[in-house]
């Protein structure tokens, strides 16, 4: 998907300045998949033992999942709704965290190309890519693609870092009618 792009040189620390600081962060959650929308509270937290939590549940409380990323990068889940609980969903989840909390980000895969003020810093992964687009000029992120060999599979945002943080977050699938929008309720 990316093979027509200049080669150009970087390094994984180019973009490190992008990746989130996780200590405690809550957003308002809006998940529409598939004609479903569930809205709540997500909350991020770096754990003692450097591990990353993420709870979504409602404003009631009730969770609808609670998934970790260990300090090696292993995805775990501690619980998940039934609904929720399938092998597809879970994989999709996944990915969708990964790429914005920048895991899995191997400096030894990394290849870097160039469009115009575009830097495309791209990440092979067991299927398909994690790119994350950086203007040059602006030194912004544009925004993080998880993509096939053929096609962009996912799209997503982070915006108006504060303490490490994006205050917005916007995670939009392109293969079927899935959407993340989440909103950082205290600064």
């Amino acid at each position: 998907m990316y093979r027509q792009l200049a080669v150009t040189n970087g390094e994984v620390t180019d973009i490190q300045q992008f990746k989130p600081v996780v200590k405690v962060a809550l957003y308002a959650a809006q998940v529409d998949v598939a004609g479903n929308h569930l809205s709540g509270l997500l909350m991020m937290k770096k754990m003692p033992d450097s591990s990353t939590r993420l709870v979504f549940s409602n404003e009631m409380g009730f969770t609808f999942f609670d998934f970790e990323f260990t300090s090696e990068g292993v995805f775990k889940v501690h619980s998940v709704i039934k609904k929720m609980n399938k092998k597809s969903v879970l994989t999709t989840l996944k990915k969708d965290f990964e790429l914005v909390l920048m895991q899995n980000l191997a400096a030894e895969n990394l290849v870097v190309r160039k469009s115009g003020s575009l830097l495309y810093y791209i990440f092979p992964q067991k299927k398909g890519y994690y790119c994350y687009i950086i203007d040059a000029i602006s030194n912004k992120m544009v925004h993080m693609e998880r993509s096939s060999e053929r096609k962009n599979v996912v799209s997503a945002e982070m915006k108006n870092y504060y303490n490490g943080m994006p205050d917005t977050i916007g995670i939009t699938h392109h293969n079927f009618n899935f959407t993340i929008g989440l909103k950082k309720l205290e600064k």
